[in-house]
């Protein structure tokens, strides 16, 4: 498999001129006098679909050949990338299949069906979801494009710290969520032709620290299946792509904690009107824990995403909840 590079999400980003939004990048006042910082923040919560993932999704699709196109493709998703896979196959007139576990959240099972998208659903716990998914592609003879190790699918998500770094000029910090690593591998390469002294930041949560452990390891480490509020994030390693890329361009990895999370979601709610999901606030949460560190400086956020299950955004943001 062959490393993607940056020439490859600028080829990404023609491919998604028309076709993907270009979020905004929004600033707070209030975020900048709590932490001493000028943050920015990418919001992809208002992308087609609700996430960055769709970036990634439609980049990967494209390019199949006639034949793969006719066939279909194939993934496996706790709801994001599962709603990105269905709604740009949908675009490109491809079915697609999607293989999920059985307690996602309600709101992104029942988007990926309205998507068009084919569920099968599985145990998170107790089955392997990839080789499930791979079993399917090989008998049913589909294309599989995975949520985060393909090379067209970080080529995709790393667009969106090229738009970043393009609207909002030179930083000196950029946090960004990580779960399998698509997003922050793609980032990385963005960052490293376009901002080379911009420090960068995993963000993943304190019970999936799988990114954190590899990268002092050096070498990919796989852990059970997390519990954590963050659904997105829930992920058991590092990808073969994305490991390699992070482990070169990514200066640390942090994660912080559930409690940390609905105090974003609480923050983006209140104070800049938006509603963002456990795992879009991951990078959010890491940055205003660093934030002594960065104070006086520009500082990026990726905001991966807003689809949550409002019965249970509800209750994270009622007075005294904790998670």
């Amino acid at each position: 498999m062959q490393l993607p590079q940056f020439s490859d999400v600028q080829a990404a980003a023609g491919r998604l001129r028309g076709r993907a939004h270009r979020t905004p990048v929004l600033r707070s006042a209030t975020a900048d006098a709590r932490t001493g910082a000028s943050l920015f923040f990418k919001c992809e919560n208002f992308q087609r679909m609700g996430a960055f993932k769709f970036r990634g999704a439609f980049n990967a699709i494209v390019q199949l050949s006639p034949a793969q196109r006719r066939a279909g493709v194939i993934t496996f998703s706790s709801g994001n990338h599962a709603q990105a896979i269905a709604l740009a196959a949908r675009e490109l007139g491809v079915r697609a299949t999607i293989v999920m576990p059985a307690d996602a959240p309600a709101a992104k099972l029942e988007a990926t069906r309205a998507y068009g998208g084919e569920i099968v659903a599985y145990d998170r716990f107790a089955e392997d979801r990839e080789a499930l998914t791979r079993r399917l592609a090989t008998e049913r003879g589909l294309a599989l494009i995975p949520p985060y190790d393909h090379a067209d699918v970080i080529a995709g998500q790393g667009t969106t710290a090229l738009e970043l770094f393009e609207e909002a000029g030179p930083l000196d910090a950029l946090f960004v969520c990580l779960g399998g690593g698509g997003l922050l591998s793609g980032c990385a390469l963005a960052a490293a032709a376009l901002a080379p002294a911009c420090a960068l930041y995993g963000v993943e949560p304190e019970a999936g620290d799988d990114g954190r452990q590899s990268l002092r390891a050096g070498r990919i480490v796989t852990i059970a299946v997390p519990k954590t509020i963050a659904d997105g994030a829930m992920t058991t390693h590092l990808g073969e792509l994305t490991f390699p890329i992070i482990r070169r361009h990514v200066g640390d990895i942090l994660a912080v904690s559930d409690d940390a999370l609905i105090a974003a979601m609480r923050f983006f709610a209140e104070r800049m009107k938006m509603v963002v999901e456990p795992t879009g606030c991951l990078a959010a949460a890491g940055a205003f824990a660093m934030a002594p560190q960065w104070r006086g400086r520009r500082v990026g956020v990726i905001v991966s995403g807003g689809n949550v299950d409002l019965a249970a955004y509800a209750r994270w943001l009622a007075p005294g909840a904790d998670a």
